[in-house]
């Protein structure tokens, strides 16, 4: 059923895009405006408690409970681990905004400053980090916990639906249940086929720079046909081989690129803008987690932030169940430093870097990056790279990067989206991940030719609405589960403890009735 309904929806969705792509980009606009106008404060309020419980997690006594039992050991090397971690949750988004965020939020800056002033520098850079930082890599944490938890710690099948079982109980199997992984479903589609339609108009401007070809909507189309076969053929390799390796990989590529955006940037600029923007955003992040604009009526914070909250949302079950299968093993603190500080930390330094040298370009460097904003966000970077050293290079990196960051999210999710989609907590059959990876494709195709990036952002801010208030529930409901777990843990300490000591206790009155071999004499 929830198969047969998630395909259903999302093959509509494609007719509709593909065959109507004026009507459904101004419905989508539509229906975005009415979400953020009701409920945008939803999402910040949401996600900042998301934030908060994952801190109380990793600093409680909880921390110490492991997914899985306590016998369970991990089945790959800290180094896998994370670089699996790091390809599915951020992978193509860290390239495309990398330059292209902080250049925008410099010209079009929040909180009612200066364009083009200092300020607005700073400020630009702060948000990119506020938007990449920890807030993304807590909603990837809860989801991830949450659903390792119920598969590994308590025995159920994995699916979305099972996170909910403390609070709505046998009704998990049910017609409630089968909405709430359908609504999982869809919203993953919908999120990962964003990111896809990204990655694949920036490999397509990558291209018309260095190769000169084209950066139209059939290039586009090509470039997601050439993503398919790869990201098939990983899929249906298996996890321990083609997602593995290609995520190991993908990790070395992203650091030679920054390494050489570092060595041939303005390098001390680059580590002043991480120190100065950190203490920043360390400093202002209560604030900016919160803030709306009810007064100024500026459309800043629902065009960036929400859009960036609902994107995460919305990729938080796709991720949440990926992590989930990789994370056995680890503890609960260790999961959740994994997850968010370490990823978060690697974000900071790659915006520092690309958004740190756009912005020396721009402002001190004598170049103009504002003619490639204008053109569009995915030209940004290439046009950044065109004024370093070894620009060729850079820029063939990028797109290599691109593709297999591409793959890879696209392999992740194929596996995922056939696993949530199936009563079996097994690997899906081939078949099925054969459907889920045509369709992620069918789905990009369809919103880049219903409006590009911004039909992107409005189905994304619409899709992830529900699932943010699912969000909330699963957290309650670990909360739950957690706590009683981590009451009986003790419990079983304080009789193992009480245990010993009745058996010392034993050991000592039986020396004290069996005198030494003797008698009194010795």
């Amino acid at each position: 059923m929830v198969f047969r309904l998630s395909i259903g929806i999302l093959a509509v969705l494609v007719l509709i895009g593909v065959l109507m792509p004026e009507a459904f980009g101004q419905w989508s606009q539509r229906v975005q405006a009415a979400t953020l106008g009701g409920a945008g404060w939803l999402y910040l309020v949401i996600v900042f408690c998301v934030l908060a419980f994952l801190g109380y997690l990793a600093f409680s006594r909880i921390g110490q409970l492991r997914i899985g039992g306590s016998d369970a050991e991990p089945q790959f090397s800290r180094g896998s681990w994370f670089a699996m971690l790091f390809s599915a949750g951020m992978g193509i988004g860290l390239v495309f905004w990398g330059a292209a965020e902080p250049l925008s939020h410099y010209v079009q800056p929040p909180e009612g400053l200066s364009p083009a002033s200092p300020a607005a520098a700073r400020a630009s850079l702060r948000y990119a980090f506020f938007h990449w930082g920890l807030h993304p890599w807590a909603i990837y944490a809860l989801m991830g916990l949450a659903m390792a938890w119920a598969q590994y710690n308590r025995g159920s099948r994995g699916q979305i639906s099972d996170l909910l079982e403390p609070l709505i109980g046998r009704h998990v199997h049910g017609t409630i249940g089968h909405l709430v992984d359908v609504l999982a479903v869809v919203a993953t589609a919908v999120g990962v086929a964003t990111t896809l339609g990204l990655g694949a108009a920036q490999i397509s401007a990558g291209l018309e720079q260095v190769a000169h070809v084209p950066a139209t909507f059939a290039t586009q189309v090509v470039v997601i046909a050439v993503a398919f076969v790869l990201y098939m053929a990983s899929s249906l390799s298996g996890l321990d081989r083609g997602i593995k390796w290609l995520s190991n990989f993908n990790i070395v590529a992203a650091a030679i690129l920054l390494v050489l955006v570092i060595a041939l940037g303005p390098t001390a600029f680059i580590f002043e803008t991480f120190t100065t923007t950190l203490g920043g955003y360390l400093n202002q992040l209560p604030a900016m987690s919160l803030r709306m604009t009810p007064f100024s009526q500026t459309s800043w914070v629902g065009e960036w932030t929400i859009f960036y909250w609902a994107w995460w949302i919305a990729w938080a079950p796709f991720v949440g169940a990926f992590f989930a299968r990789i994370s056995y093993g680890r503890t609960v603190r260790e999961f959740v430093f994994g997850v968010v500080f370490g990823p978060a930390l690697v974000s900071f330094i790659w915006f520092s870097a690309f958004g740190g040298t756009a912005l020396f370009q721009q402002m001190f460097g004598g170049i103009d990056l504002l003619p490639a904003l204008a053109e569009g966000y995915e030209h940004v970077l290439f046009a950044m790279t065109t004024h370093l050293p070894l620009a060729s290079l850079l820029a063939w990196c990028a797109i290599v990067l691109l593709l297999t960051f591409f793959v890879t999210s696209a392999d992740s999710a194929t596996l995922v989206l056939a696993s949530m989609s199936s009563d079996s907590p097994e690997d899906p059959p081939i078949s099925r991940r054969m459907v889920w990876g045509v369709m992620q494709a069918a789905i990009a195709i369809a919103l880049l030719a219903a409006g590009g990036l911004n039909a992107l952002q409005a189905v994304v801010i619409v899709a992830a609405l529900p699932f943010a208030i699912l969000l909330a529930a699963v957290l309650v409901a670990l909360q739950r589960v957690l706590s009683q777990d981590l009451a009986t843990l003790e419990r079983e300490e304080r009789e193992l403890h009480r245990a010993e000591l009745r058996w010392l206790r034993k050991e000592r009155d039986d020396a004290v009735r069996s005198p030494p071999a003797g008698g009194e004499s010795d």
